[in-house]
């Protein structure tokens, strides 16, 4: 897109937006890294979302969901270390605490904060600390500089900060999209664990708003995975406060078509991102198929190999068994025609073809292990029958995953 470019910051670099970030000690650590987070707008946001579709969602996306149907709001505050899950309804009434403090603080009226967990599922959030963190960054941290130290706090098995901001031209002025994500196990497809807050100064409609988010999020977020496991927090949340000035974006549109497309740009960063930091992960795994007849067949054969534990762990050890894709076009449920589908690995190490017409074919062992020796690896699979196609991120299946997940409690 010629009109949108990458720049430099991340949640905090459109108009009217700061953050702020402190530790609490929700959960020790020798490095004091933050885990408790404010994202504030200086005005009224149209606002969208997303969330889980696990049955056991946490007590914050209980709340949020409620928030979210006055279609406003001026803050997120977000806490790492305890999910805030499985609580009942003390869990909610916590929750609700967080919220009222956070709009008591920021003079703001009811219902005007979403509030966000991620961490332990089952133990009660110790709110004193999380009212601590909120009272030491309101107003004293909250500054526009601090957006990275809000991306740093939301973190939990990441090991790095998914942050990014882009600039788009539209019709009636220069519009800005910030973003931060956490999100490193318990992802798979329908909304994984991940928290996503993507904010932006372009005026537009919460009607709006909500469909781009909606449209985006079932080529986007919902087909990422990790591990196989959804969780119980995930919230993908945009706010919009119109600052940049641009004429509101109410109806369908060439502004509304320009937005959508960055909306996705940063999706599309953000989903490598998760995919690429899984637990214990060494490789970001890319799945782009091709030639399906409809879009749905095309999502579940890429949804099916992303997730498959045996060619993850193939793509781990560089091995190039074709015969596990296969596999996984196989148990998928998609009607594909089996004798027609080719299969290649690429890196920037090159590309290969394994596979065609359904079987295998002659290729060099020791150039396919080259091109998986990579940090990020295509499966390409081209099912030959017809035009729809659709891509699935994921990472390779390590010993590391097992070691940080066989005692995250402790």
């Amino acid at each position: 897109m010629s009109n949108l470019k990458k720049i430099e910051g991340g949640v905090t670099t459109p108009q009217g937006f700061t953050a702020g970030a402190v530790y609490t000690a929700i959960k020790k650590r020798e490095n004091k890294k933050p885990d408790v987070a404010v994202l504030y707008s200086d005005l009224p946001c149209s606002c969208a979302a997303c969330f889980t579709t696990n049955k056991f969602c946490a007590a914050p996306v209980i709340l949020d969901r409620e928030i979210l149907k006055k279609g406003k709001a001026r803050a997120v505050v977000i806490n790492s270390g305890n999910a805030n899950a499985a609580t009942g309804k003390q869990g909610i009434e916590d929750a609700h605490t967080v919220e009222r403090e956070a709009e008591k603080l920021l003079g703001l009226g009811e219902d005007e904060v979403f509030v966000c967990s991620t961490g332990v599922i089952g133990q009660r959030l110790p709110v004193d600390k999380v009212l601590q963190g909120i009272r030491e960054i309101i107003p004293a941290k909250l500054a526009k500089e601090n957006g990275s130290e809000a991306a740093y706090a939301i973190m939990t098995t990441d090991t790095v900060r998914k942050e990014c901001a882009y600039e788009l031209q539209l019709s009636t002025g220069t519009v800005k999209i910030g973003a931060m994500a956490k999100g490193s196990g318990m992802i798979h497809p329908n909304m994984a664990t991940m928290l996503v807050f993507i904010t932006t100064d372009c005026a537009i409609s919460p009607a709006m708003l909500q469909k781009a988010l909606s449209t985006d999020i079932a080529n986007t977020f919902n087909m990422v995975s990790v591990d196989g496991d959804t969780s119980t927090n995930d919230m993908v949340t945009v706010l919009a406060n119109g600052l940049a000035g641009n004429a509101e974006i109410t109806a369908e549109g060439k502004d509304f078509t320009a937005f959508m497309q960055a909306l996705n740009t940063v999706t599309v960063y953000l989903c490598r991102c998760i995919a690429g930091d899984g637990e214990g992960a060494t490789k970001l795994l890319e799945c782009k198929v091709s030639g399906a007849a409809t879009l749905d067949i095309a999502k579940t054969v890429a949804k099916s190999v992303i997730c498959s534990s045996l060619t993850k762990a193939a793509m781990f050890g560089a091995d190039a068994n074709w015969g596990r894709v296969l596999c996984a076009i196989g148990y998928s449920g998609a009607p594909v025609d089996v004798s027609r589908i080719d299969v290649q690995f690429a890196s920037k190490a090159g590309t290969i073809l394994v596979c065609k017409d359904g079987a295998g074919v002659d290729f060099s062992e020791e150039e396919a292990k080259k091109i998986l020796l990579e940090s990020e690896i295509e499966i390409l699979i081209d099912l030959h029958s017809g035009s729809a196609v659709s891509t699935a991120w994921g990472c390779d299946l390590t010993y590391d995953y097992v070691k940080i997940n066989g005692d995250y409690r402790t």
